[in-house]
């Protein structure tokens, strides 16, 4: 068995966290300076490797491994390079550098497959800069809808499409050009993430078989609104206190994910930003004013419907008893994504052989694979132990766990790509 080039990899790693660091985590912005130094790297390393180099109009990158039938839809692997601001080096950037170390031992062995091999580093993943999900993976696959390159980044009210045409993409092309992946071109995507919570480590599981990718439902621009009025002189029963609309909802919201569980429901349930109007709020003032977010994840449709009934259960109740008013705001989805089984079972076999303890797991994040698997591409996900989460400074993957899951991401895409 080859194994990858787990020196280029520590190289890869080193160098992308010195171009991104930035004082207290890394920060890869999404069509910014960060995620194109990030992919300026890589494609410098890909070229000395002699693969060969492209972008598509949304400037995904692909570097390739000719095959020897090059007629073959090509076998890709990779992830994202950007990140969330402060977050960390190994979150997207694992699967596409684990990508670059199996090929290079390919080359270095004289291993050239039956047909193309791409590691593919797909831009704009992580959703908050700006508000659309799956950007590069939709461009790509031709699911982005044009009103999306209207989006605006969070920290500089430029627009998706502005940032794009600045680094050389071509807006109008994904919108009205042929897609640069389909079933034609592509016969699997593989992708190897860190796992972005404990369960491989809490179990001392060597890597993650991903079986599905959750969906979400999620309300990114909720409010409640109350009423101003002084702390000291406002009595209990005179008060339209939008803090404690939102504490009730949280209450009940909770107390209904239990129940949900109890059922067998599948899912989770965040409140991830709450905050007070900074310009009117005051420590001696009820608040009238409360700006949140609720994020549902699940793998079934079904389940998401059923908690979104009863958020707005909850917050008819609540609007009526306190007085206050709940504007939720826009509802965005993205649907559930079941991962192949065939993959899946080459995934089994290789961590088997390899004598790797291994864990078949849903994945609670999203993934661009979730956009692969749903336009009809045989995908797979390989998770691999990360201490500490994710989208923060303390990311902890270390070396062992990843050679492990280059290790099968090379078994998997050497039995595909002869095939």
């Amino acid at each position: 068995m080859i194994e990858p080039d787990l020196e280029l990899a520590q190289t890869l790693f080193n160098e992308l966290y010195a171009i991104g660091y930035d004082g207290i985590g890394v920060t890869r912005d999404t069509y910014g300076p960060g995620e194109q130094r990030a992919h300026d790297l890589v494609r410098l390393y890909g070229t000395k490797l002699g693969l060969e180099a492209r972008v598509d109009a949304a400037l995904n990158l692909y570097l390739t491994l000719p095959g020897r039938d090059r007629g073959l839809p090509a076998v890709l692997a990779g992830s994202h390079l950007d990140s969330v601001p402060r977050g960390g080096n190994y979150d997207g950037a694992a699967g596409v550098i684990a990508g670059l170390s199996v090929l290079a031992s390919w080359i270095k062995s004289d291993r050239r497959p039956k047909r193309d091999v791409t590691v593919i580093s797909i831009r704009a993943e992580e959703s908050v800069w700006f508000p659309v999900s799956y950007i590069g993976s939709k461009s790509a696959l031709g699911l982005l809808p044009p009103d999306a390159l209207d989006a605006v980044r969070f920290d500089t009210g430029k627009t998706l499409g502005q940032y794009m045409e600045e680094q050389g993409g071509s807006p109008e092309n994904i919108v009205n050009g042929t897609p640069a992946i389909s079933n034609a071109t592509a016969c699997a995507f593989i992708e190897l993430h860190i796992e972005q919570g404990p369960v491989l480590i809490d179990n001392q599981n060597a890597i993650g078989i991903v079986t599905g990718i959750c969906g979400s439902l999620r309300y990114r621009s909720a409010t409640i609104t109350g009423q101003y009025a002084h702390s000291g002189a406002t009595p209990r029963t005179h008060r339209h206190d939008a803090v404690v609309a939102f504490a009730e909802l949280v209450h009940e919201m909770q107390e209904r994910w239990q129940v949900m569980e109890a059922e067998g429901h599948e899912l989770t349930l965040t409140f991830g930003q709450v905050n007070t109007d900074l310009k009117q709020s005051d420590f001696s003032k009820v608040a009238g004013k409360i700006l949140f977010c609720i994020d549902i994840r699940s793998r079934d449709v079904a389940t998401l419907d059923l908690m979104d009934y009863y958020v707005r259960l909850a917050v008819a109740e609540i609007s009526a008893r306190l007085a206050v008013h709940f504007n939720l705001g826009e509802k965005i989805r993205s649907q559930p994504a079941i991962m192949d089984q065939a993959l899946r079972r080459g995934l089994t076999n290789s961590a088997k052989h390899r004598g790797l303890k291994f864990h078949n797991m849903p994945s609670g994040a999203g993934h661009d694979a979730a956009m692969f698997a749903n336009k009809g591409i045989p995908t797979a996900m390989i998770f691999i132990p990360n201490a500490d989460g994710s989208h923060n400074p303390d990311e902890k993957m270390e070396m062992k766990d990843f050679d492990n899951g280059a290790r099968v991401l090379s078994d998997i895409l050497w039995d595909i790509s002869n095939q």
